[in-house]
């Protein structure tokens, strides 16, 4: 069995004249990470492999999540083409896990993250929202061969205020 988990960055700043890749949370964006990341201690396996995307907002998300998560930053693994809105390119990069892990925490971004988990999970979300945690378990062996999954739990921010 493998269980993924996807999340997408936090709300981010679109105030300052920088790239898109550097573009950094806004303080709500802080503060819903923090919210989301507290509520799902319990939701987390014991072990797991974490990646994110390079991109600012998505590791900024994933360094508060692994404080809240009390897991080590430095165990993060953080993947350039996991700066990625095409839902194909994120499919490649997790069938491309090891199969020695069971569980991989991922941090990216939309449309990537909505179109993923509509096409493997078995709830229909309109939209992952920024902070939104995504849980889907597969009744698989090998990550490349995942195809459709439970949905065993999905929490965005609006849920929890």
């Amino acid at each position: 069995m493998k269980q993924l988990v996807l999340v997408r960055h936090a709300k981010s700043s679109w105030g300052a004249p920088l790239q898109d890749i550097d573009r950094p949370l806004t303080n709500k964006g802080i503060q819903d990470a923090h919210l989301v990341s507290s509520q799902i201690r319990n939701q987390i396996p014991k072990s797991f492999l974490v990646w994110s995307s390079i991109a600012k907002r998505a590791s900024e998300t994933a360094i508060i999540f692994a404080q809240n998560f009390s897991f080590p930053i430095e165990s993060i693994i953080f993947k350039e083409e996991l700066y990625t809105f095409d839902e194909s390119k994120l499919e490649k990069i997790i069938k491309s896990c090891p199969n020695e892990y069971d569980n991989l925490i991922l941090f990216g971004h939309n449309e990537a993250i909505t179109n993923f988990v509509n096409k493997f999970g078995n709830i229909f979300i309109d939209n992952v929202s920024t902070s939104g945690f995504v849980n889907i378990i597969f009744d698989n062996d090998s990550w490349n061969d995942i195809e459709k999954g439970v949905t065993k739990k999905v929490i965005f921010p609006s849920d929890l205020r």
